[in-house]
């Protein structure tokens, strides 16, 4: 079910969205195919079985669903069986994909049925739904995105609470023409590589709640499992 059926009545607007969305992620994925391929069988020699990284995430209006991904850790446990810290799973080759952003292409599958748009609020981990203000709960108003405002205002390098803020402006201010504006600058986003990690960490803190709004960018800490954006 499209993103678009919970979003009545829907405007041309919308419309335009999601129709872009078809043509440019249908497009995307018979263009990239073979690089797509090719990814699929460095991570499989460098990470293990299976190449693509699949994880439950909220869509519109909190709705559920299976975001695919690329690899960019190995599923290394410790000696009592869990996983072991993101920084000490993500490989070099892991690294690479994140700084291209090559790790988020098969999301094109998402967009294609549905599921994400091109552009909107990043979908973040179920498990942080119970933590979010009714303010912030607004995010999951406009369909996720594989880019949006955050990832080109400074992606992980963000606090929180500037995260949170950029998403609500996108869902209080967005239009056609915003989108097309977010995607011409997540071509320069990609090239210059800028905010793929937090300072001090391997991806980007674990949300705890409300409280994190006013958390430093430069706080440490040990990033959650598939907790990266």
């Amino acid at each position: 079910m499209s993103w678009l059926n919970d979003m009545r009545p829907a405007s041309a607007e919308l419309h335009a969205k999601r129709l872009l969305d078809i043509v440019a992620s249908g497009i995307g994925l018979v263009v990239l195919a073979p690089a797509m391929c090719g990814l699929m069988v460095g991570v499989a020699v460098t990470h293990g079985w299976p190449p693509v990284f699949v994880q439950e995430r909220p869509g519109i209006r909190g709705r559920i669903f299976r975001m695919v991904k690329l690899r960019t850790m190995t599923n290394e446990r410790g000696p009592r069986g869990a996983l072991l810290p993101d920084a000490e799973r993500l490989t070099p080759f892991g690294r690479f994909l994140r700084s291209a952003s090559l790790d988020e292409l098969p999301e094109l599958w998402n967009v294609l049925v549905g599921d994400m748009s091109l552009v909107g609020p990043r979908p973040l981990l179920t498990k942080y739904l119970p933590l979010y203000t009714p303010e912030q709960m607004r995010r999951h108003d406009m369909p996720p995105g594989i880019t949006g405002l955050v990832q080109t205002s400074g992606r992980n390098g963000l606090t929180w609470r500037e995260k949170f803020d950029l998403d609500l402006a996108y869902v209080d201010g967005w239009s056609f023409g915003l989108d097309l504006r977010i995607l011409g600058k997540t071509v320069r986003a990609v090239v210059l590589r800028e905010g793929i990690s937090a300072r001090d960490d391997a991806t980007m803190p674990e949300f705890t709640g409300s409280s994190d709004d006013t958390v430093d960018r430069s706080a440490g800490g040990k990033g959650a499992t598939g907790a990266s954006t």
